[in-house]
């Protein structure tokens, strides 16, 4: 599956549209839709379209890995909140969650009560209760 423009425009609504570097909340330099790596630093400035490129190069990343792990059939909205998900915690942190193993055995209730798990830190209760949203909806 592929991100619908919808999962894309809700993802950049959580993680922000920024063209200019800046710290996070675990002071990791940042730049564009949360777009991390060794070549964001301090002052860092990007165009519209650089951060547009990054954005669906870091989303190809998440959905490989939600196509890769999930075996069970997911709708627009599941999928377009996993990637969401997996491009907030990373592929790491998925593929090893609780939230893959019940989602692969078709329990999407108890999958979707896993977006309660990962509210660390608080500042990201909302866009977790918003991933969850969007994954019964």
């Amino acid at each position: 599956m592929k991100t619908s423009q919808k999962g894309l425009d809700a993802l950049t609504l959580r993680e922000g549209f920024k063209t200019f570097a800046y710290k996070d909340t675990k002071g990791i330099w940042t730049i564009g839709v949360g777009h991390t790596g060794p070549e964001v630093h301090e002052g860092l400035v990007w165009t519209t379209t650089q951060v547009q490129d990054a954005l669906i190069k870091d989303v190809q990343t998440a959905e490989k890995a939600i196509n890769d792990g999930v075996v069970v059939p997911l709708t627009q909205n599941q999928f377009d909140a996993l990637v969401s998900f997996v491009f907030n915690v990373g592929v790491g942190a998925f593929a090893r969650s609780t939230l893959l193993k019940v989602l692969n055995q078709k329990n999407y209730t108890e999958a979707a009560k896993q977006f309660d798990r990962w509210v660390i830190p608080r500042e990201i209760t909302k866009r977790r209760m918003s991933e969850k949203a969007q994954f019964i909806s």
